[in-house]
């Protein structure tokens, strides 16, 4: 379907930042192949960046689905959100996030592959210029148009987030894909926020809202051990990826792509295509919470083994 295609599109599409990268190193944002041609381009996130070069537990990741191994030990995820716990939207330049008040456990998530609560931090997307392509994570080399990430952390072992994004276990991020379809009621009361943060460092009040809205009804899910995809890319996180995307229409997407880069003022940049290029999945195993067939090449109806709690 038009949704999904795999991230090496043909296309005439011309990037948002002027510049083509090197092809190596990480302070890579996108990629698009046109012919034969790799354009691989610079955000200034990643300009000064202090890289991990080294790192063996980058994200995102290709998941592949017939080589994910059911864990039976995989846990229900819980998930508690306290609306009333919801802050406030902003461009910060590379999304836009909503941000959560985080000093109480009024919104958390516990089971699936935690061992103790983590925290709502925010929540963040990436999308492409295009319906083609935008998610960071890819599902056996398909791309969805956009991927949803509600980042939490582990307030039982540190004091605060940052240094739990610094230290291994320290964050757990759900990753939910977004695909076309109908119109979704929840994701239009974000639509609705972003006129009013279409520049860098703007800013708008954001209260009562639970973003367990936005999660798909299928609890199954995906997890791997791995890292933050934007600088300082820390390999602090536990990934839980919900196999079931949600629906979005194409006109709600389009409205992701009215924001800017930029903060007033400066030539405007369109903000599209915020997201990192795949890393090698290495050594690691990705674990699946269902039971799956793989007969040739074909996704076969899963069986759900475990379920989602909301509250």
């Amino acid at each position: 379907s038009s949704q999904l295609l795999t991230r090496d599109t043909n296309s005439a599409y011309t990037p948002p930042w002027g510049q083509v990268a090197p092809a190596v190193g990480f302070q890579l944002v996108g990629l698009w192949v046109t012919g034969a041609v790799c354009f691989l381009l610079v955000h200034p996130l990643w300009e000064s960046a202090d890289l991990v070069p080294a790192g063996e537990r980058q994200s995102p990741i290709n998941i592949r689905w017939r080589d994910s191994v059911y864990d039976p030990g995989l846990k229900p995820l819980t998930i508690s959100y306290d609306p009333t716990t919801c802050l406030h939207v902003w461009n910060n330049g590379y999304s836009f996030l909503v941000e959560f008040e985080d000093s109480t456990d009024k919104s958390v998530i516990e089971g699936g592959p935690l061992e103790h609560n983590y925290r709502l931090k925010q929540f963040h997307f990436h999308w492409g210029a295009i319906d083609a392509w935008g998610s960071e994570h890819t599902v056996d080399s398909k791309c969805y148009p956009a991927e949803l990430h509600l980042v939490h952390w582990n307030a039982v072992k540190f004091e605060n987030f940052e240094d739990a994004a610094q230290e291994e276990n320290g964050l757990a991020v759900i990753g939910v894909f977004l695909k076309l379809g109908k119109h979704h009621k929840e994701v239009q009361k974000l639509v609705d926020t972003l006129p009013s943060i279409k520049h860098k460092d703007t800013l708008v009040e954001f209260g009562s809202f639970d973003p367990s809205c936005l999660m798909p009804t299928c609890p199954d899910y995906w997890t791997y051990s791995a890292s933050l995809t934007t600088p300082p890319l820390s390999e602090s996180v536990t990934w839980i990826i919900k196999k079931q995307p949600i629906e979005v229409a194409h006109d709600q997407l389009e409205q992701f792509r009215t924001l800017l880069f930029t903060s007033k003022g400066e030539t405007e940049k369109r903000m599209v295509d915020n997201f990192r290029p795949l890393q090698p999945l290495m050594n690691r195993t990705v674990r699946s919470s269902f039971h799956h067939d793989y007969v040739l090449n074909m996704q076969a109806k899963p069986k759900p083994s475990t379920s989602q709690v909301t509250s």
